[in-house]
């Protein structure tokens, strides 16, 4: 089976597909970083009980600094996002045009980010006289351009990837670097087990401080709660703080699944699609056979598995240890620490919450405990030299 050779992408494009790629390493980059950062002993932020009259108050008494190469990382991705736009759009031109342009018309090759028709009408007239035929009013590549515009999200035309690209890069590039803060974004009380993730209480979006409240309990009873701690992202001029990860992959993804193939071909997304990053760091002979290589997983799908699968290898090893044939705990311990993330997490994912006690369920729990048990026994004996084989 021969593998895609992205023909829908000419050879004036390839380039952008590399970018697209360094973008990707610089959010791994990132997501590196902010693993270890909330991974650290003790965690991103510190809480103590203090009482106030009848109730106990959970209080912040220490917010861990984030690394200063955190923001400087953010802000070199999202640069080089906007200059993948920005180089797909300059090879189109010159191709269109037959050539090299003058550095009169070159100055007018520009992506904009309008939020309304009548700025990218204005937009398109300024170029009228003095820039490239390929930008003027009529043309096809103006109505690719048209596409992307922020103005197209009637209700929340801020909102739009693009806008949301452009505001970060100006800011970036002329005042400071992005702005990040440790937010919690959700929290729950253990014994009010949430059904899913949608039905997690929303939190404010606003960064943790010292001397924040984030929760009141009656003096003298233990309520034990499951906390999200998350590093955020502010968006310059608001008070917006959405997860940095989150934000880096929104904008990551429509730039390479919708706003480079709407540039080069008029459409988007078109297949086989870009990948999210491939082998860069070494000179390729086969371009398009390493862009067929690469990989689909994005930074921030490998950040979040890093995290939930953190945050589960210690459960896991809780789980086993308190069946009945257990092995010890260095043993399970061991196996568990020898399992891939992705290794841990679909083992997790055998595993049905109830919390109803249907004898069914609470069945099959068991069972896929013991297998897990089993699991442990056999990598034991087989990682023991002592063992008779």
């Amino acid at each position: 089976m021969t593998r895609p050779t992205h023909d829908w992408i000419p050879e004036r494009h390839l380039g952008v597909a590399a970018t697209l790629s360094h973008a990707e390493d610089l959010i791994g980059q990132v997501g590196d970083l902010l693993f270890d950062y909330q991974a650290q002993p003790g965690g991103a932020f510190t809480l103590r009980e203090l009482p106030a009259g009848s109730v106990s108050r959970t209080e912040v008494v220490h917010v861990a600094s984030i690394p200063r190469k955190v923001p400087l990382l953010v802000a070199d991705a999202l640069v080089a996002l906007r200059a993948a736009l920005e180089h797909a759009l300059f090879a189109e031109v010159e191709f269109l045009e037959g050539g090299q342009l003058d550095e009169r018309a070159a100055k007018f090759v520009e992506i904009p980010a309008s939020d309304t028709y009548k700025k990218f009408d204005e937009w398109v007239r300024k170029r009228a006289k003095n820039g490239p035929p390929s930008l003027r009013a009529g043309t096809e590549l103006v109505r690719r351009i048209e596409g992307l515009q922020p103005f197209h999200r009637v209700n929340e035309p801020h909102s739009h990837p693009l806008a949301r690209l452009t505001l970060h890069t100006n800011h970036a590039k002329h005042r400071t670097p992005a702005i990040t803060a440790v937010r919690l974004a959700a929290m729950y009380r253990d014994d009010q087990l949430p059904r899913s993730v949608r039905d997690l209480p929303t939190r404010s979006e606003e960064p943790l401080r010292v001397g924040d409240v984030i929760a009141e309990t009656p003096l003298g009873t233990q309520v034990p709660v499951t906390l999200f701690p998350t590093v955020g992202i502010n968006r310059p001029g608001t008070d917006r703080w959405p997860v940095l990860m989150t934000e880096l992959d929104e904008i990551s993804r429509w730039v390479r699944t919708q706003a480079v193939p709407r540039l080069i071909v008029g459409r988007g997304p078109s297949e086989p699609a870009l990948p999210t990053r491939y082998e860069i760091s070494v000179g390729q002979e086969d371009e398009r056979a390493a862009i067929a290589a690469g990989s689909m997983i994005s930074a921030s799908e490998h950040h979040n598995q890093r995290l939930c699968a953190a945050v589960a290898r210690p459960g896991l090893v809780d789980l086993v240890g308190q069946i009945e044939g257990a092995p010890s705990v260095a043993d399970i311990t061991a196996w568990a620490e020898q399992l891939t993330d992705e290794e841990v997490l679909e083992r997790m994912s055998r595993l049905r919450r109830t919390s109803t006690y249907e004898p069914e369920i609470l069945l099959r729990t068991a069972q896929v405990v013991a297998g897990l048990r089993d699991e442990v026994l056999s990598f034991a004996f087989d990682d023991d030299p002592t063992e008779a084989r």
